[in-house]
């Protein structure tokens, strides 16, 4: 297995950007300038690379390397959106690596490529880019070319290499069971659990109980062996359950209106480890969204609409529309899954209005990463 902390060390090491990796402060896919950068350089990687993998790294300040982090951000609709922009897609896989400098809401990104021997291109145009683009990497920059792709293998031998030397080890294994038990969770009640003599998953939270029922907040769950987060999430939460084969995650979401709230479940996430020391992750959607009554929620979405129109014009909040503010994620959320349709790019529209408050903008990152959740954006 590769250490996926070690992994993003060496390729940071290898000079500068190259044909074969890219590093980013961080990805924007919440606009679609910022879908059409991020598939651009799958694309051109992609076809740089056809028969080793290749990577991008998110967190990372582009002039000076410095490890500054990104928030943790949940994969699993993004192969959605690069299978409906470019034809012959690669396999993709995103996944969030902590550092012991960072703080525990951080992480680096860590975006694999899978080797594709077919050209990727974009079978329709988003933002700049037109229908039937194709981009290839040359040295550390993405640019366009016309035709089919002359397949360079001129990186295999350089990224096995580095691949080979981030393999893991019983002491980082050791080292990261010690530091997420001792450490950074003591305070959390950790557990930890090994499967099949081999993979050790480490998991902290909060317990709290709901109508008879005993879930975790604050949940932190880690694979040691390859030193990624499977699961974070600051206000959500979690049931954990496990047998000698398997791990189970299953996030809940608490959404109410006028102070009541209760837990929807939202996503079922198993780990399956096998005996060939390897592991698979099914992820399978659960959510039903709760219904409200319409009128009650053209109230809430105008009043919605009045704070943010206060916050632009600078004008000061009464103690009221302050308790209303923190609610506002939440409540734009229920009134985008009742069908009001443009209250999701309203909300993310007011993100630079919402930032100064710190709760709320928390709030803010969690409802767009369960909407992402839900049905991943590909327009």
């Amino acid at each position: 297995m590769i250490n996926k902390r070690l992994l993003i060390k060496n390729l940071l090491a290898h000079n500068d950007e190259s044909s074969f990796y890219d590093k980013k402060r961080q990805l924007n896919l919440h606009s679609r300038e910022g879908k059409a950068k991020f598939l651009k350089h799958i694309c051109a990687l992609s076809n740089s690379n056809p028969t080793n993998n290749s990577y991008i790294v998110v967190g990372v300040e582009d002039e000076n390397n410095q490890i500054v982090g990104d928030d943790f951000f949940d994969d699993s609709r993004i192969q959605n959106l690069v299978n409906a922009f470019l034809e012959n897609p690669p396999k993709i896989q995103y996944e969030n690596v902590p550092f012991p400098n960072l703080p525990k809401d951080k992480v680096i990104g860590l975006v694999t490529i899978k080797p594709n021997s077919k050209t990727s291109s974009f079978k329709k145009g988003i933002h700049t880019i037109p229908a039937n683009s194709v981009f290839i990497r040359r040295g550390s920059n993405t640019m366009p070319i016309e035709g089919e792709v002359e397949k360079n293998f001129q990186n295999t031998e350089t990224v096995i290499g580095i691949e080979n030397n981030s393999r893991n080890s019983i002491e980082y294994t050791l080292d990261g069971v010690i530091d997420f038990m001792n450490f950074r969770h003591r305070d959390m009640a950790p557990k930890y659990k090994v499967f099949k003599e081999l993979f050790v998953i480490c998991w902290a939270g909060i317990e709290k109980k709901s109508r008879n029922k005993t879930f975790l907040s604050r949940v932190d769950i880690e694979l040691i062996n390859e030193q990624i987060k499977l699961f974070y999430s600051a206000q959500d939460v979690v049931e954990i359950t496990y047998d000698d084969d398997s791990f189970t995650i299953i996030e809940y979401v608490p959404l109410g209106l006028n102070d009541i709230t209760s837990y929807y479940p939202l996503e079922e996430q198993t780990i399956h480890f096998h005996d060939n020391g390897y592991y698979k992750i099914d992820r399978k959607i659960l959510f039903e969204p709760p219904e409200y009554n319409r009128k009650m929620l053209y109230h809430i979405y105008n009043s919605n609409m009045a704070l943010l129109n206060k916050l632009e014009k600078n004008i000061k909040l009464s103690e009221r529309e302050r308790k209303d503010l923190d609610h506002l994620p939440s409540t734009f959320m229920i009134c985008y899954l009742n069908g009001f349709e443009d209250a999701k790019q309203k909300l993310i529209d007011a993100k630079e209005l919402l930032k100064p408050f710190a709760q709320v903008y928390l709030s803010f990152k969690e409802a767009l990463r369960i909407l992402r959740k839900m049905k991943y954006d590909v327009q």
